[in-house]
């Protein structure tokens, strides 16, 4: 696989970070288990391990997200860790051989698109439990369709890649054909 830039992703991810108000902290999301603050934590952690996939020093796996872990500058933090993934991965090397995402050890670029679609599918998530609008890069919202179709979905339909499967129309965007591969329904509301 060639590589590619997550700077698109991580910056629209970013303007929904920092469009989140405080007040909200505890709202639903489409993540079942998660409130924005919690989903906000977890952005924070993939970012920071994902960068360091990316350059190869990863230091182990992140705590479980746990929104009381936002200090007061969590937009400020947030943003800079989406800022420093994409960096990272713009670095020579981070596509090539193998790296630690967490605990699991992965091919460089596999660890990528990893990050990619965790970047997207999460944007989507606090944007839709925030009312905010949701613009990602069609490029990548390819490139992570693309990845999701390569997992085969369970038999029993209780698990996925992020949550069991859910139907969507033929005709559906791309954006929303990913969605339904990752157990949303694109017409979440909170």
């Amino acid at each position: 696989m060639s590589s590619f830039d997550l700077a698109a992703a991580t910056q629209v991810t970013a303007d929904v970070v920092f469009g989140v108000d405080d007040d909200q902290l505890s709202d639903r999301t489409p993540c079942p288990e998660y409130t924005v603050a919690d989903l906000l934590d977890h952005v924070h952690g993939l970012s920071i391990a994902f960068a360091e996939a990316a350059r190869k020093t990863a230091a182990g796996a992140a705590p479980s997200p746990d929104g009381s872990r936002l200090g007061p500058k969590w937009r400020d933090d947030i943003i800079a860790a989406l800022g420093d993934l994409a960096a990272a991965w713009r670095e020579p090397g981070a596509f090539e051989g193998v790296t630690m995402a967490g605990p699991v050890e992965m091919p460089g670029d596999a660890a990528a698109l990893v990050a990619l679609n965790e970047v997207v599918v999460h944007g989507w998530d606090l944007a839709r439990a925030t009312a905010q609008t949701y613009d990602p890069d069609p490029g990548a919202v390819v490139l992570c369709r693309e990845f999701v179709a390569s997992f085969e979905a369970p038999a029993n339909d209780d698990g996925g890649l992020f949550g069991p499967p859910v139907d969507v129309e033929e005709d559906a965007s791309d954006l929303h054909m990913l969605l339904g591969a990752t157990g949303r329904r694109p017409d979440w509301t909170p």
